[in-house]
């Protein structure tokens, strides 16, 4: 004998009644879902994600010729890495003389929080 699969019982609805329930609307806004989505592509890629730890671990700024030797990757692509998390506003810059020294931000600190949350 074989068993049958029964759907539940929906209920009959009138013709001037709505067919689903209410739905809540999103409760991030679009400016702030394309902020936080350019933030989350900024930090998904391993090499721009261990440079935001790097700089979160840090109690003063890093000049970019002690970052740089910390990685694999030739000084070009550690800058465009850096220029990447910094216009997501991860990280932020200050030019002395020559060199130029980066840090984490508030911003960047709390998304690399929840991101090691997730690990």
């Amino acid at each position: 004998m074989r068993a049958t699969n029964t759907l539940p019982l929906l209920p009959v609805r009138h013709k001037n009644e709505p067919c689903c329930a209410p739905v809540t609307p999103p409760s991030l806004t679009e400016p702030q879902t394309a902020a936080l989505a350019d933030r989350l592509k900024a930090v998904g890629d391993a090499t721009r994600l261990r440079m935001l730890d790097l700089l979160a671990q840090q109690s003063d700024p890093l000049c970019v010729c002690d970052l740089t030797p910390q990685f694999p990757q030739n000084q070009p692509t550690i800058s465009h890495h850096l220029k990447i998390l910094r216009d997501a506003g991860l990280i932020d810059t200050e030019k002395r003389g020559i060199w130029s020294y980066y840090w984490a931000t508030a911003a960047g600190r709390s998304l690399l929080d929840a991101v090691q949350s997730l690990a």
